[in-house]
């Protein structure tokens, strides 16, 4: 079941909300890192599927979900500061070693974490990854930076929802990431997207540097801003290994789950991958996903 843990200190936060799933006490644990905009709740699809193997961390990152207030402030953010964050709630518990999940920019979150603290991680699954150092991620990050002075900040995550995830059969996704964005204010969004300038250098140090830990990274063969630049990562780093969901997008989590615990599972059991797998995705109709609201 759920436990929500509480901030050290209540009266200035200085702890991430985190729930922790632990059926076996001796199992090993398995951190989630959620994407931009996300929360816990982007990890629903996989609870189940993975807490009777692992005691899982689910982290609500700073700004985000259940994550108000957290102290110290600041006026911008890196993922020095983001990782610190974690580190900070994993240290709380006790964690000498984990697994790490990540999805989307959480999976540079994760390449961080794995740079400042090596030692902890175990194993890396990473889906919807992010390796993207190229002109077109340049130009993708510095627009969404110079649109934030011009559009609303939701007007401007509902667009880039679209670019990134602009299938039928993303619907889903768009749907569950733009209704938990909503949490994040307009101040609060301004700091995140300043998380571009240390962006490219942060992956410019991963790509290049070998990884020694054993890593899966999951992507859908319809993301087509970040497929690429995963692929040529997996090709040059021999710990890493990529496996395909076809007829998916960029969160193939959400619309492949079933497919998608497969391969992480068997991943995280050292048993074989396959290279590739193929989804057949139905749309969700506008009233199914009304009805998700209470979920």
């Amino acid at each position: 079941m759920h436990k929500p843990k509480p901030s050290a200190d209540m009266n200035g936060r200085t702890l991430l909300h985190h729930e922790v799933i632990a059926d076996n006490p001796d199992a090993p644990w398995l951190v989630f890192v959620h994407g931009a905009g996300g929360s816990i709740r982007t990890w629903k699809f996989q609870i189940d599927a993975f807490s009777p193997h692992f005691r899982l961390l689910l982290i609500d990152l700073r700004d985000h979900g259940d994550s108000k207030d957290i102290m110290p402030e600041f006026p911008a953010y890196d993922f020095g500061i983001v990782a610190k964050d974690i580190l900070g709630v994993i240290d709380h518990l006790g964690i000498k070693n984990a697994h790490f999940m990540s999805l989307s920019i959480g999976s540079v979150i994760l390449q961080k974490l794995d740079i400042e603290r090596p030692e902890l991680v175990d194993r890396m699954v990473m889906a919807g990854a992010i390796f993207d150092g190229s002109r077109l991620m340049h130009w993708f990050v510095h627009s969404g930076k110079f649109l934030s002075r011009l559009l609303p900040y939701q007007a401007l995550y509902g667009l880039f929802s679209f670019i990134v995830l602009p299938r039928r059969n993303h619907r889903l996704s768009r749907y569950i990431f733009r209704r938990q964005s909503r949490r994040l204010s307009t101040r609060e969004y301004l700091k995140w997207i300043e998380l571009y300038k240390p962006f490219f250098h942060l992956i410019k140090d991963y790509v290049n540097r070998p990884v020694m830990k054993k890593g899966l990274v999951v992507m859908g063969s319809q993301d087509h801003i970040f497929f690429r630049a995963a692929k040529r990562f997996t090709e040059i780093q021999k710990n890493m290994r990529l496996a395909v969901i076809e007829n998916c997008g960029h969160v193939c989590s959400i619309e492949a789950p079933e497919l998608f615990n497969e391969l992480v599972l068997k991943f995280l059991k050292g048993e074989e991958v396959p290279a590739a797998v193929s989804a057949t995705p139905v749309p969700m109709s506008w009233s199914e996903l009304k009805s998700l609201r209470k979920g």
